[in-house]
């Protein structure tokens, strides 16, 4: 909980010093509206830049719901009333405290000093409450990364304060996956050794196999520009992929591999066209395909399929996944960037220019 308020003052600070250093854009120059390549999002019932929801990758009507309430009246119990009726299997309750957590950490950007203090409230006032401490671990694990600079005092402090948090959030609620796949950030951010980082990662398979999103995180740990590299990362990837039963989305799990070794720049000609990357990119379609309608995870690998198949200038199956996807962005690649809407809506309109000039149309778009 020091921490908790600890990060009020933080975020005071970031709000004089700026903003904090990001990772690299997802590479493609903007487009200005009225430019040729700007299209009009209305043509094929797209949603505007401006009102193109950041908070989830896809519809959560319920959840988009809770989070107008709180945030309107900055009290929590709607929260927490959604999050108990959430149950602990599958990836639905990893994606609301995630959301949760993003929210509250958004506010304390937006208003230094006084935002997310619904947050600060469930905690203290409901101490026992396993989706508050689920929610105030993420958050936690958010602000190290977006208020401070990996392998610094602060950093560490503040990583050091979320894994307390995760190891309470787990006796809260015995069995839940999402304590442990918080902490899989963690080691991350904290140097787990491989040894360290495998008996977390134990505690979240046992627990979820196949969940998709735990898998995104401990991806991440394998990279190369983490604690593994790149043979590492594609193995730990295709080993789930092939272990995938039919219909998981684990299948697309390459394509994310591929995506967190895209070299700053671009060496080979063609490379979104190379057998590697379109090897990962059939994989991921063939996942989506496979999956079901309702699989929470769907429209992240959508999202990331979008960035590949304009970047192949794959251009009517790009606008296949638009259509699906269109109207939330709060998903990977966008989210890499300051603005997630503006680097959605370029590649959108990129989708739409290569598509009409070959020959598509509103009325030839698969929906």
């Amino acid at each position: 909980m020091e921490t908790l308020w600890f990060l009020i003052a933080v975020g005071l600070l970031v709000a004089v010093i700026g903003p904090f250093v990001r990772r690299r854009r997802v590479g493609i120059h903007q487009v200005a509206p009225g430019s040729p390549d700007a299209a009009d999002p209305d043509t094929y019932g797209f949603v505007r830049q401006e009102e193109l929801d950041i908070r989830l990758p896809g519809p959560d009507q319920d959840l988009l719901d809770v989070l107008d309430v709180v945030q309107a009246t900055q009290d929590w119990r709607a929260a927490a009333q959604l999050l108990a009726g959430t149950p602990k299997e599958g990836e639905v309750r990893w994606q609301r405290v995630q959301a949760f957590a993003g929210a509250a950490s958004l506010e304390l950007q937006q208003k230094p000093g006084a935002g997310g203090s619904w947050l600060r409230a469930w905690r203290s006032e409901s101490p026992k409450d396993a989706g508050a401490a689920q929610v105030h671990a993420e958050f936690l694990v958010q602000q190290a990364w977006r208020s401070s600079s990996a392998g610094t005092d602060e950093f560490r402090i503040i990583l050091e304060e979320a894994r307390s948090v995760c190891g309470d959030a787990a006796l809260l609620a015995p069995g839940d996956p999402v304590p442990y796949i918080t902490e899989l950030a963690v080691a991350r951010g904290l140097n787990y050794t491989h040894e360290q980082f495998d008996q977390v990662w134990l505690k979240v398979i046992d627990r979820a196999p196949e969940h998709m999103g735990g898998h995104l995180a401990a991806l991440h740990y394998w990279c190369e520009k983490w604690h593994g590299s790149r043979e590492e990362a594609d193995h730990f990837a295709t080993t789930a992929a092939a272990r995938a039963p039919q219909g998981s989305l684990l299948a697309a799990l390459p394509l994310f591999a591929v995506f967190e070794h895209i070299p700053d720049v671009v060496l080979v000609q063609d490379f979104h066209r190379t057998a590697v990357v379109s090897k990962a990119v059939e994989g991921a379609l063939f996942a989506v395909h496979a999956a079901r309608p309702d699989d929470p995870m769907l429209a992240h690998v959508r999202h990331l399929l979008v960035l590949f198949l304009v970047r192949s200038e794959r251009w009517a199956e790009a606008m296949n996944q638009l259509v699906w996807v269109d109207g939330h962005v709060g998903a990977v690649p966008w989210t890499l960037s300051g603005d997630p809407a503006a680097e959605y809506t370029v590649y959108r309109n990129l989708a739409v220019a290569g598509y009409e000039s070959n020959g598509g149309s509103p009325a030839t778009l698969l929906r």
